[in-house]
Parts: structure tokens; C-alpha cells; sequence
């Protein structure tokens, strides 16, 4: 799940090297926090107008997670 995540923040962004990704440990509902974070300058690319992209981001993020029974959310910091 972290690649998938990477792979779609990495073709949103102009500086691919500031991409961190981290991973939380599954809370009492299973759920497996993302946490993402880029460039400042890149912020608004992966956010996209009224929050398109985050949402399109997480709601991919959710199907994949879904087929290996898995919950995931995704936090862009």
C-alpha cells in the first residue's frame, strides 16, 4: 500500500525527493493511518481545487486496501 501511495504522490509532484511516507500501527478498528508529506511547493498539487485530488488519492487508496482486506486512511501533512 505505501508503494501505490508513493507511486501516485510521485507522479502529482515536481520534487519527488522530498516525498516521505510513514505508517502508523493499525488502530483498535483496524484502520492503517498514512501520513504523507512533500515540498511546500507541491502542497497544492496534491491537494488539488476543493480537495479533488485528496479525495480521488484516498478513495484509490481505499479500493486497493480493500482487495487484501485491509482499512486504510491517508493524512496529508
Amino acid at each position: 500500500m505505501k508503494d501505490l501511495l508513493f507511486a501516485i504522490a510521485a507522479g502529482l509532484v515536481e520534487d519527488k525527493s522530498a516525498i516521505k511516507i510513514t505508517q502508523d500501527e493499525p488502530d483498535a478498528d483496524g484502520v492503517i493511518v498514512f501520513h504523507l508529506s512533500v515540498a511546500p511547493d507541491d502542497m497544492g498539487r496534491v491537494i488539488g481545487k476543493q480537495g479533488r485530488i485528496a479525495k480521488a488519492l484516498r478513495t484509490i487508496m481505499r479500493a486497493g486496501a480493500a482487495k487484501q482486506n485491509e482499512k486504510v486512511a491517508v493524512s496529508i501533512d
